[in-house]
């Protein structure tokens, strides 16, 4: 409600109350007003009373707001609700992005930031960062995690009653030039198989399994062997194997429920992880009391949970020891994802296989792919239809057809003749 109170000068105090903060405390917001020169006091109470109405709908339709700057309300809004809703890996990752947002906007009021603003800096996460980092550039999905938290700050702002817009609808990220993702080609994958002999054996299933199932690293980590049918050659993702620094290594759910997902492997790759069950059991009898039992196929040197990095460190020095780019661990999922494809698997199967929540992300992910195998649809078309080629070649040409029908025709003249003589 708005209130009002005459200074000694003779000008309004207007204020009006716009509720409570996230801090708990009342926040007011204040207006001046001066009379015209010549007005009654008659007047003057009527305008007054006039201008104090006028201020509180501009307080409600959320044009005056809270004086609070963002940094603030963003921690508030990271320990009320990021930290009690959000995943710990979502929770870690928002953090980061803080790096790079307080700098820019933290210092300023949150009724005082514009769409212009933030457009600004998502621009400029784009344009800067490749000027400082060699002519490398954020990738456009790093931009899109930075206005994605702004985007969350002021709504829930909204929800709190401290604003009635959010300007980040009206900011949109720029697009990027969009690099294929890389992948092992079948050449290096030859490579990594027949040297992987020589290498312990639990990388060896890590490797294989990754390549044969296009699980995420999250997933290949949070296997256990109760998740193994031996009998129907088939292994679960029920969960992942999460780190932090707050936490460290937790078991979480999946990424979606769309992850959890049933896959079937060859006996080749059965045989394999038979002989790493076996091995892990002699190794944890050795051990005796020091072995921490968790079920895990892979883990630490006594049964603990691998750390998330241990399969990355691993692969990069076993790929520089072999003479081969690393390319990341991803990008065995990729591979596996472009072996499908160009096998002609159709994308609800592939998008099946990887566990994704949608096709739209399958398609997302691997269009090009998927238009590259789609070319070759004309040559399985060509291929199946030959016979179609070889009859044509057979068959004389229309000019050779019209030529023989004339020499039939002046056969049977010169007959025709000879038989009237």
């Amino acid at each position: 409600m708005a209130t009002f109170r005459k200074r000694k000068n003779g000008s309004y105090e207007i204020k009006v109350s716009c509720g409570y903060g996230v801090d708990g405390k009342q926040h007011n917001q204040y207006k001046s007003y001066y009379p015209a020169p010549g007005m009654t006091p008659k007047q003057i109470e009527k305008e007054v009373n006039r201008q104090a109405v006028l201020f509180e709908e501009e307080c409600k339709k959320g044009q005056i707001t809270s004086a609070i700057k963002f940094e603030t309300f963003a921690e508030q809004w990271l320990e009320e609700y990021a930290k009690v809703n959000l995943r710990a890996t979502s929770y870690s990752k928002m953090i980061q992005v803080t790096k790079r947002i307080y700098p820019a906007l933290g210092h300023k009021r949150l009724d005082k930031i514009t769409s212009r603003d933030i457009q600004k800096f998502i621009t400029g996460l784009l344009v800067n960062e490749k000027n400082l980092n060699n002519g490398k550039s954020l990738s456009r999905k790093t931009a899109v995690h930075h206005l994605n938290f702004i985007s969350d700050v002021f709504n829930y702002a909204v929800r709190m009653g401290m604003l009635t817009d959010n300007p980040c609808r009206r900011v949109v990220v720029p697009k990027t030039e969009q690099t294929e993702k890389e992948i092992y080609t079948l050449d290096e994958v030859k490579k990594l198989f027949s040297n992987l002999q020589n290498e312990p054996l639990n990388y060896q299933v890590y490797l294989t399994l990754a390549i044969y199932s296009g699980f995420r690293r999250s997933e290949m980590l949070g296997l256990e062997w109760k998740d193994i049918d031996f009998n129907y050659n088939t292994i679960k993702i029920r969960r992942t194997s999460q780190y932090t620094s707050e936490k460290g290594i937790y078991t979480d759910t999946t990424k979606t429920k769309k992850s959890q997902r049933i896959s079937k492997f060859p006996e080749t790759v059965m045989e394999l992880l038979k002989r790493f069950q076996q091995e892990q059991s002699k190794e944890a009898q050795r051990l005796g009391s020091k072995w921490e039992d968790h079920d895990r196929l892979f883990t630490k040197w006594n049964g603990a949970p691998m750390y998330p990095e241990m399969p990355y460190k691993w692969l990069k020095d076993y790929c520089k020891k072999i003479k081969i780019p690393f390319r990341g661990i991803h990008a065995l999922r990729h591979l596996h994802a472009s072996l499908l494809i160009y096998e002609g698997i159709d994308v609800v199967a592939v998008s099946s296989d990887m566990g994704h929540s949608a096709v739209g992300t399958t398609l997302n992910l691997y269009s090009h792919m998927f238009q590259e195998a789609r070319a070759r649809n004309c040559d399985a078309i060509s291929n199946a239809l030959r016979f179609t080629r070889e009859k044509i070649t057979q068959k004389s040409s229309p000019q050779k057809n019209l030529i023989c029908s004339l020499k039939e025709m002046r056969t049977s003249r010169k007959k025709k003749a000879k038989l009237c003589q």
